[in-house]
């Protein structure tokens, strides 16, 4: 997967403006992305997607998780010509619901602004007002987006509003794209949900309905608020866990030894190893109703649209980070066979370790 193609796919994706429960632009453009690469999918009654690799009979499961939403406003109700009630869903501070701040409203892309807060308290409640128009005759609007720039690439950066988490969905399609062209044979799944920003609703009604195997080995795919612990540009990062929960530690090694193998054929390859405790992912759901999970993310700039100097702003994540991403999961994907195997190795160094410290100290009283 060549950046130039990642990029594209993103691009496709992220031109699609989304919030919470009025992914249907993005959806659309996944279902039409698997259709041109011949990827099976479908969409389960609550509108998640799941897209499925099954190449090989019998080997482990491996899920690959992603959402579709970004914080955004849901329109409540109208309540004049070019005026409306809306409430804000997903986490961003107070400080940002400034009188004036430009929104788009949609379908239609008719440009609003925040016009003031209705009362206190979150879910945040503000009235958006067209612009432009003295009179508003556009379609009915649904839902609403800051209005930021909906995709670019620009030193070697992608820059738009909601790299949080179509980056990731992304990720998803490109690693299951490459299997695919590449005949690899695995067993994989895209769990592409819906409304993960208001409490992970598409992955818990993926969970709660039995739909993925009780033997599947789940990575949660994310782009994680930067912190000091990692750095954008230093590679994929292997989550430990987030700021709910550790995720499982044997499948955390797996990923280290399978990332260490990559290294070691390609010293340009990067990876980082981190506890991303900015926020709460889908792997502590899908652990919860009793899943075997993992997490990788990458770094992420202006967390949520939340800029410099308390503006809003496009989010924005390495491109070579998120190459290295898809390249740690089809690497994964085809060694999860080999998962005890892999886990196994340092074990192994720690008993060949201990045969030397007895003899040494022996040696040495």
């Amino acid at each position: 997967m060549t950046p130039k193609e990642f990029s594209l796919i993103t691009g496709r994706l992220m031109r699609c403006p989304a919030a919470p429960f009025y992914e249907a632009g993005v959806r659309a453009a996944v279902e039409l992305l698997c259709e041109e690469h011949g990827l099976v999918f479908r969409r389960d009654r609550f509108g998640n997607v799941l897209v499925e690799l099954k190449t090989a009979r019998r080997a482990r499961p491996l899920v690959l998780a992603a959402h579709m939403d970004h914080p955004g406003f849901e329109i409540v109700r109208e309540l004049a010509p070019g005026r409306w009630l809306a409430q804000f869903n997903g986490g961003v501070p107070s400080r940002y619901f400034r009188q004036g701040v430009p929104v788009r409203l949609l379908p239609g892309a008719t440009p609003a602004k925040i016009f003031r807060c209705v009362g206190e308290g979150a879910p945040k409640q503000l009235e958006l007002r067209a612009t432009g128009r003295t009179r508003f005759n556009g379609p009915r609007p649904t839902f609403a987006v800051w209005e930021l720039e909906d995709f670019a690439v620009r030193d070697g950066r992608i820059h738009g509003r909601s790299c949080d988490d179509l980056v990731g969905v992304a990720s998803v399609l490109a690693t299951l794209i490459d299997l695919k062209r590449l005949q690899r044979k695995v067993h994989v799944i895209g769990v592409i949900s819906r409304a993960e920003e208001v409490g992970f609703m598409g992955a818990l009604t993926v969970a709660g309905a039995g739909l993925l195997p009780r033997d599947a080995l789940v990575i949660s795919l994310e782009t994680s608020k930067e912190l000091p612990s990692v750095a954008m540009g230093r590679g994929v990062i292997i989550r430990v866990g987030d700021r709910s929960s550790i995720f499982d530690p044997k499948s955390t090694c797996f990923l280290t030894e399978v990332a260490a193998d990559l290294q070691r054929d390609d010293r340009r390859f990067k990876f980082q190893r981190a506890l991303m405790s900015g926020g709460t992912c889908e792997a502590t759901a899908y652990q919860e109703f009793g899943l075997t999970t993992a997490g990788v993310c990458i770094a992420l700039g202006n967390y949520h649209n939340c800029g410099q100097r308390e503006r809003l702003a496009a989010e924005y994540v390495s491109l070579a980070d998120a190459c290295g991403m898809v390249r740690l999961l089809a690497r994964a994907a085809e060694c999860v066979t080999q998962f005890d195997s892999f886990v196994g190795r340092l074990p192994a160094r720690l008993e060949r370790l201990l045969v030397q410290a007895r003899q040494r100290l022996v040696q040495a009283q």
